[in-house]
């Protein structure tokens, strides 16, 4: 096991702008039933069809490569670990090998797959049950020495309403004070990493949207991101083509690039260190006009 010594400055050695201006992370989804409907794993050729979309956006100015193989779409029903590494092991490997200067990140909740993922070549862990997921998640990154995202999650499958036209969103989620809420499950994660020896200098926080929140709870929480930004670790935003913006503009995935850019606006002035996107072309350029205009 190719187990990486400790380093408490690991992830602005992966990433050394960092804070310095608004990185992008690029989504390659290895799933057959994404909800953006960008799965590659329909594909005669699924990591082939991945190298090409890594590249594309490796030139069009992405950050970071974040590979999932299980939809986390509202509703979405689970894969068994075995499918979920059968489907993201391999193009990790491929990407390692084809851009070996790319920083790569897993998109799983289980220990035996990030593991897999952290031999084959990923570089970092992104946990959207923020260590909760799995218990052997918190030891296992920290015997890696990896960085990890950790992310704030409410989804239960019986609070998700699903439209064809508009996809799954959640409603009914009771939170009485949401912000705090949200903070204070967050820094429970962090609590998590930290008992498990993971350095504070490696973690990222994730508010979470679209995963058990409403609609309403999601702009609020996405209007108040520098509250999460306050608690002094960097902030990654995933609001690219999600359903809050569906159903706030009344558009399908595929008409959610305005919506998309807007949140992304609103989360870089808000604080935003990494917005996790589909179109990252469109997004590269306007993350660094908009750094520009703040004078980054």
């Amino acid at each position: 096991m190719a187990e990486r010594t400790a380093d408490q400055n690991r992830l602005k050695r992966l990433l050394p702008a960092l804070g310095s201006r608004t990185l992008v992370m690029g989504i390659l989804n290895l799933t057959p039933d994404s909800f953006s409907g960008d799965g590659l794993a329909v594909a005669d050729d699924p990591v082939e069809a991945a190298l090409r979309q890594a590249e594309r956006f490796l030139d069009d100015g992405a950050d970071i490569l974040d590979v999932g193989g299980e939809s986390t779409r509202p509703g979405a029903a689970p894969v068994p670990p075995e499918v979920e590494a059968a489907r993201v092991i391999p193009v990790i490997r491929a990407l390692a090998e084809r851009f070996p200067e790319a920083v790569i990140s897993v998109d799983t909740y289980r220990a035996s797959v990030a593991e897999a993922a952290l031999e084959a070549g990923a570089h970092l862990v992104n946990d959207i049950w923020g260590l909760r997921g799995d218990p052997d998640m918190p030891a296992l990154v920290a015997r890696y020495g990896a960085p990890v995202i950790l992310m704030h999650n409410r989804s239960l499958p019986n609070s998700a309403e699903v439209r064809a036209r508009l996809g799954g969103r959640y409603v009914g989620v009771a939170y009485e004070d949401l912000l705090g809420e949200v903070k204070t499950e967050l820094l429970e994660s962090v609590a998590l990493a930290r008992e498990a020896g993971i350095p504070k200098e490696n973690l990222i926080l994730d508010p979470g949207i679209g995963f058990g929140k409403t609609v309403e709870q999601n702009l609020e929480l996405l209007n108040r991101l520098d509250e999460i930004r306050a608690l002094g670790y960097p902030v990654l935003l995933g609001p690219s083509r999600k359903s809050f913006i569906g159903y706030t503009l009344d558009l399908p995935p595929d008409e959610r690039l305005e919506g998309t850019a807007a949140a992304v606006v609103v989360g870089i002035l808000r604080g935003a260190d990494i917005v996790r996107v589909h179109d990252v072309r469109f997004v590269s350029r306007l993350a660094r006009m908009t750094d520009a205009i703040l004078g980054r």
